[in-house]
């Protein structure tokens, strides 16, 4: 039986235990009604992002994402404390994923537009702690109150903007008694920002270039100026070809037209994995005379397991200043991409990519 008739069976039986859970804590189970997340365990005060204090386990050890950005952060530095997860992983996410998180429950996400939490699932996996992470919202102190009421478990907020991203896995690797992983993920990510803080200052004005980041079927739902899933852009030193629109937080919250892609004319587009590439590719008359595809400027983001961009917008990112900085200025960003993929990999997954995955992630994301 090969490996991945074997995720894929390990995948099904993931939803039919979740399935069989589901019903029968839906029929009243009163067990549940009476776990104490804190019993047995030595407590301390956590003073969150939100400023609020809350009791936890001294050192966690069952912990479940409140949605997709704590599961990609916690996936990192604690996977073995999962109790569940928000979503499940895709076939090729698998491989990633540290077996231990392959038969777990998903819950959900407890809030914002794809909020789809099974409550009863939650709770009959027993977490210690539900923890939040992200960028902060002015409604995240109430949300936080209002998930720990209605379950009675815990419920803290770690903010991971990428200026708090390195601070935030200090937290984490304290609250998880993973103090040196917290530590080398942490100096990367300000190695990693620092670096591009560094590239971006040399780039003069007449060298900044204009990038598209365009997602979805059609290309033109896009992340413009401003918004926290394109900010990589900013990071680099480049700009944001989408200027004057709403801005939107959400995934490919901006949609554009052809006439006013034409208007902005990037120099360089970048778009999603499985997405409008292959159309570009293929000579597509309406994208063709765009100054970036008459110029051979463009590129399919990789995105497994994560888009490197966004997608959500979280640790991800930290790959995706790496590749876009080698791919719009690589004489400033000069360094094998095949290479970095690698380092990302085995230190954030615990995975061992080979040059041949890695080349094959880059087929459609290196210049041409």
């Amino acid at each position: 039986m090969s490996k991945k008739t074997v995720r894929i069976m390990v995948s099904l039986m993931t939803a039919l235990v979740l399935g069989l859970t589901v019903l029968f804590t839906g029929c009243g189970n009163d067990g549940e009604a009476d776990y104490d997340p804190l019993e047995g365990v030595n407590t301390i005060t956590f003073r969150d992002d939100c400023g609020r204090e809350v009791e936890i386990p001294e050192t966690i050890t069952k912990a479940a994402p409140s949605g997709s950005v704590a599961q990609m952060v916690l996936m990192t530095i604690a996977p073995e404390s999962l109790v569940g997860l928000s979503a499940s992983p895709s076939t090729d996410q698998l491989d990633y994923f540290p077996e231990s998180t392959w038969e777990l429950p998903t819950f959900g996400q407890f809030y914002g537009s794809k909020a789809n939490l099974n409550m009863e699932a939650l709770i009959a996996a027993q977490p210690q702690v539900i923890i939040d992470i992200g960028d902060k919202k002015a409604t995240h102190k109430a949300d936080m109150d209002k998930i720990q009421e209605q379950t009675g478990i815990p419920t803290i907020f770690i903010e991971t903007s990428l200026d708090k991203m390195p601070k935030a896995y200090r937290t984490l690797g304290k609250l998880f008694g993973k103090e040196e992983k917290g530590e080398e993920l942490a100096a990367y990510i300000e190695d990693t920002v620092s670096y591009a803080a560094k590239q971006a200052a040399t780039v003069s004005d007449n060298e900044r270039k204009t990038v598209y980041y365009g997602t979805g079927a059609s290309g033109l739902d896009c992340n413009a100026d401003g918004s926290v899933q394109a900010d990589v852009i900013d990071l680099i030193g480049a700009s944001n070809a989408v200027v004057g629109m709403d801005v939107s937080d959400k995934g490919g919250g901006t949609l554009v037209n052809m006439e006013q892609l034409y208007k902005f004319d990037p120099d360089v587009i970048i778009v999603t994995l499985d997405g409008i590439y292959d159309v570009i590719d293929e000579g597509d008359a309406s994208w063709a005379e765009l100054t970036a595809v008459k110029n051979g400027d463009y590129y399919e983001i990789p995105g497994i397991p994560y888009c490197w961009m966004s997608g959500p917008p979280s640790v991800n990112r930290v790959l995706g200043i790496w590749w876009l900085g080698n791919l719009v200025y690589p004489e400033k960003y000069d360094y094998d991409m095949v290479a970095k993929a690698q380092e990302y990999y085995k230190l954030f997954f615990d995975y061992d990519l080979s040059d041949d995955e890695a080349k094959a992630m880059l087929e459609n994301s290196s210049l041409k």
